[in-house]
């Protein structure tokens, strides 16, 4: 990831020098991914290559595309559309694909997505509750099959409301008889589940822009009611998550986003594989996806971003968060910071490229927890 980081900069380098010199040193396909000015409204496309590797893993190595389009090209008002793949391989022989898509219709009447993905990765598992400690790791085998789909209508004055549907496919162990997995949960939950899942979605969208936002609301609410099926067909329960996002243009150049996030497990059961997360790419950065995990999960982050200049983007975020069985408590909340850099290959369509890293907390007894992150586009 750092050699990325080193890539981007290099590149950006590039970009100034004069034309005759850049298209000496950078290949055509290159420049045309990330150096090229697009006033116009036609489709692009870009790459990201992954590299890695972890004790668990070996070397793991892939990449990322994303290719992004407009259904009209008349009315400026019209959101921007976009295919994302990702994909990796393991020199152990693991994998994560996934293929995604958020279409918007002309003059933004319909919003569909869907996402189809497989994983076959190993995970941690800390346990359940929100002061898990490192002591208690167990390494899960993990395979999970992913279906996700959704279908809004826009409604006018920015309300969209709809249905969202799928399934989920669990396969999960651990080889320690005396681990966390085998010691703490249920057994009818040990080895994951199927179900499948559909309930309403509601949408609140002022945004002046869905890529690069500077000012503007967002709000997103959906509760899954969930079916267990084969194996599992005894489960029922239901998922709620709720988004809010706002931003504020301080300058031409400075923006300030807040996004909070609330998401609940619902029903008698809690298989530990459906309870909510602390921490991903997008929100408590620098947490371990699955570190701290309950019934509730609530967290939220302020970002300030900075356009340097038209390529390169700044950002400072802070925020806290907690997961919790019943009972929210301000003393437990942990917090989040960090920084990132933004390289925006896309000028028109306000795409970047982004770093970030975050830091957590520091429990007692363990290292400060900490994460780097590259995505594309913004954490929100």
């Amino acid at each position: 990831m750092k050699k990325i980081l080193f890539l981007l900069i290099t590149l950006s380098v590039f970009e100034s020098a004069q034309p005759a010199q850049a298209q000496r040193i950078v290949p055509k396909f290159i420049r045309k991914m990330y150096f090229e000015k697009d006033t116009t409204k036609r489709g692009s496309f870009v790459v990201l290559p992954v590299l890695s590797s972890a004790p668990e893993t070996g070397v793991e190595a892939g990449g990322a595309a994303l290719y992004s389009f407009y259904t009209d090209t008349i009315h400026r008002e019209t959101r921007l559309s976009n295919i994302y793949a990702y994909a990796t391989l393991t020199t152990k022989g693991q994998n994560r694909l996934n293929l995604s898509t958020n279409y918007w219709s002309p003059q933004n009447k319909y919003n569909l997505t869907a996402q189809l993905g497989r994983i076959d990765f190993p995970v941690n598992f800390y346990g359940v509750g929100n002061n898990t400690v490192k002591a208690n790791e167990d390494y899960l085998q993990q395979k999970r099959y992913r279906l996700n789909l959704s279908a809004l209508r826009n409604l006018g004055s920015n309300i969209y409301v709809g249905l969202v549907g799928g399934a989920y496919k669990y396969d999960l162990g651990s080889d320690n008889a005396t681990g966390t997995l085998n010691t703490v949960i249920p057994s009818s939950d040990r080895g994951g589940g199927s179900f499948i899942y559909l309930g309403p979605s509601f949408s609140y969208d002022n945004r002046n822009n869905n890529t690069y936002t500077t000012k503007g609301i967002y709000v997103h609410a959906y509760y899954n009611l969930m079916q267990g099926v084969f194996g599992n067909n005894s489960y029922q329960g239901g998922f709620f998550n709720i988004e809010y996002v706002q931003f504020f243009a301080l300058s031409k150049k400075l923006v300030l986003g807040i996004d909070i996030q609330e998401q609940s497990l619902t029903g008698r059961r809690s298989p530990f594989y459906l309870l909510p997360l602390m921490g991903n790419d997008e929100i408590m950065r620098g947490y371990y996806e699955g570190r701290y995990r309950d019934r509730n999960l609530l967290a939220g982050q302020a970002e300030l971003r900075y356009r340097l200049s038209e390529r390169i983007g700044l950002a400072a975020f802070a925020g806290s968060g907690e997961v919790f069985q019943s009972s929210f408590k301000i003393s437990a909340l942990k917090p989040n910071y960090g920084g990132g850099i933004r390289y925006f290959f896309d000028l028109e369509k306000g795409l970047a490229v982004r770093i970030d890293y975050g830091m957590g907390q520091q429990p007692v007894g363990e290292k400060r927890l900490s994460g780097l992150y590259v995505g594309l586009g913004q954490s929100f």
